[in-house]
C-alpha cells in the first residue's frame, strides 16, 4: 500500500473539480471508515485553508439499538472529530443520523407487532439503516446539486463485497454513479489489505487526537468487524462477527457480543438473552396473530400479550445493565409513547406501558404518562360510542386519518406535545 499515492489521489479529486460538490464521509467508527477519515484529513492538511473550500461532511448512522459498546466509542470519536475540525480550520462537519420515530426498531416490534427480521423479512436495514443517511444524501444533494460519497469499502473484507465493487467499479474512473439521482461515490481505499489498514492505524497518529490503539484492542475483545455505512440494500447483515445491531435476528449468534462478555463486558450478558428471545419466537405460531396488519390472511404480528411481554423483558434488561452503565438506555421515553399510541389506535386496551413499567421498576406512574391528546379525545369517544362499537371504530379510524400523523412522523413534534402535556399535568 502506498499511502502518499493514494493522499495524492484524494488532494487531485478534492481541488480539481470545477464544481466543488460536497463529499459525504460514511464514518461508523470502525476501521475502514477510520482510515478513510484520516487519509482524507491528512490531505487536506496539506494545502492553505483559503484550498479548503469543500465541505467534507462526516456521516455516522445511529440506529439506536447499536451495539452499546461501540456506539459509546464512536461518540467520544465524533465529540474529537468536532473539535479538532474547528481548532485545525477544517471544512469537517459531522452529522449524526437517526431512524424517524415511527421507523425504529421497538416502535416497529413491540408498537405493530413485526416479528423480528430474519434474511425473507429483513424490514429493519431500509427504516434504521437505509432511510436516515438518504434522506440527509437528498437534502445535501437538493442544496447545491451534486455530492461525492467516500465509502471505506474493500476487497479484502469478502468475496461478496469483493464482487459488489467490481460490478460496479468503472474501469480508469475513480467515481461512480450512486443510485440516487446526483449522487456518486469514491471508494480511495478499496485496494487495501486488513494487514496494510492496522499497519497505518497503528502507526498514523489520529489527526483528532483519538486512540487507534483503544479501536484495536476493542476488534481483539470482540473478534470483530465494523458494520458499514449502508447506503443501499445489497449490504449484507453485518451481526455474525460484525459490530452492528445488538438486536439483530438475522444471523444465528451474534459473536461480536459473545466474545466482548468473554472479555469481562457481563453486562451485556441481559442483551444476548433478550436477542435470543426474539429469534426462538418470531416464528412461533403462538405468539403471532391469525391474520395480518392489512386484514388480510396469513400469519400476523405479534400478539398483543406477547408485545407486553418483549417490552417487560426490554425493560427488565435495560434495568439490570443500568446497574453497571447508569447512562445507557435501550428504548427511549419517545418510543414508549409511540408504542402507548400504537396499541390504542389499534385498539389493544388490555395492556398498557405504565402498567408494564411499573412492574419493572417499582414506579407509580399512569396512562397518562404515556399518552397524549389523541389518547384522551379516544377514551372520550370510546365512552361516549358505548353502545355501539362499530360507529367507535369507524369515527376513530376516520381521527387516525387526520390527526396520527402529528404524533409518529416527526419526534420534533412529538416531544413538544409531551412537554406540554407534563407541563399542564404538573401545574394541575
Amino acid at each position: 500500500m502506498n499511502v502518499s499515492k493514494i493522499q495524492d489521489e484524494i488532494l487531485d479529486q478534492y481541488l480539481n473539480d470545477e464544481n466543488p460538490r460536497p463529499w459525504i464521509v460514511g464514518f461508523s467508527g470502525g476501521k475502514d471508515s477510520t482510515m478513510l477519515l484520516q487519509l482524507v484529513w491528512n490531505s487536506l492538511k496539506q494545502i492553505p485553508t483559503e484550498l479548503r473550500q469543500r465541505k467534507v461532511y462526516v456521516v455516522c448512522n445511529n440506529t439506536l439499538v447499536e451495539n452499546p459498546k461501540i456506539i459509546k466509542y464512536t461518540e467520544e470519536v465524533l465529540h474529537r472529530i468536532e473539535k479538532a475540525a474547528f481548532d485545525q480550520s477544517m471544512p469537517v462537519f459531522v452529522e449524526r443520523t437517526t431512524p424517524k420515530l415511527e421507523d425504529s426498531f421497538w416502535v416497529n416490534l413491540i408498537g405493530k407487532g413485526y416479528p423480528a427480521p430474519n434474511n425473507a423479512f429483513r424490514w429493519c436495514t431500509e427504516r434504521l439503516k437505509i432511510s436516515p443517511t438518504t434522506e440527509f444524501i437528498k437534502n445535501t444533494i437538493s442544496e447545491v446539486g451534486e455530492a461525492i460519497i467516500l465509502l471505506g469499502t474493500r476487497t479484502d473484507e469478502s468475496s461478496t463485497r469483493s464482487k459488489s465493487i467490481k460490478k460496479h467499479t468503472v474501469k480508469g474512473e475513480r467515481l461512480r454513479k450512486h443510485i440516487l439521482s446526483n449522487a456518486y461515490v469514491y471508494a480511495p481505499i478499496q485496494e487495501v489489505k486488513i494487514g496494510e489498514l492496522w499497519q497505518y492505524l497503528n502507526q498514523v497518529p489520529s489527526p483528532w487526537g483519538a486512540n487507534n490503539k483503544m479501536l484495536n484492542a476493542l476488534y481483539r475483545n470482540a473478534n470483530s468487524g465494523d458494520c458499514p455505512l449502508v447506503i443501499d440494500d445489497t449490504t449484507p447483515s453485518c451481526g455474525n462477527s460484525r459490530f452492528g445491531c445488538w438486536v439483530c435476528t438475522v444471523v444465528k449468534r451474534d459473536k461480536s457480543m459473545e466474545a466482548l462478555i468473554e472479555n469481562g463486558e457481563e453486562w451485556m450478558e441481559p442483551l444476548v438473552e433478550l436477542r435470543d428471545l426474539l429469534k426462538d419466537y418470531r416464528n412461533n405460531p403462538e405468539w403471532r396473530e391469525e391474520r395480518r396488519r392489512d386484514g388480510s390472511d396469513g400469519i400476523g404480528p405479534y400478539k398483543i400479550e406477547k408485545r407486553a411481554l418483549i417490552l417487560e423483558s426490554l425493560l427488565k434488561a435495560q434495568k439490570e445493565v443500568n446497574e453497571q452503565e447508569p447512562d445507557l438506555s435501550l428504548i427511549n421515553y419517545q418510543e414508549l409513547v409511540a408504542i402507548q399510541v400504537i396499541w390504542y389506535r389499534d385498539n389493544h386496551f388490555t395492556h398498557s406501558v405504565a402498567d408494564i413499567y411499573n412492574k419493572v421498576y417499582g414506579t407509580h406512574l399512569t396512562d397518562h404518562d404515556f399518552k397524549d391528546h389523541l389518547i384522551y379525545e379516544k377514551e372520550l369517544l370510546k365512552e361516549a360510542c358505548d353502545e355501539n362499537p362499530d360507529d367507535f371504530k369507524l369515527i376513530n379510524e376516520l381521527l387516525e386519518l387526520q390527526k396520527s400523523k402529528t404524533i409518529l412522523v416527526k419526534a420534533r413534534g412529538l416531544q413538544h406535545d409531551l412537554e406540554n402535556r407534563l407541563e399542564q399535568f404538573v401545574k394541575s
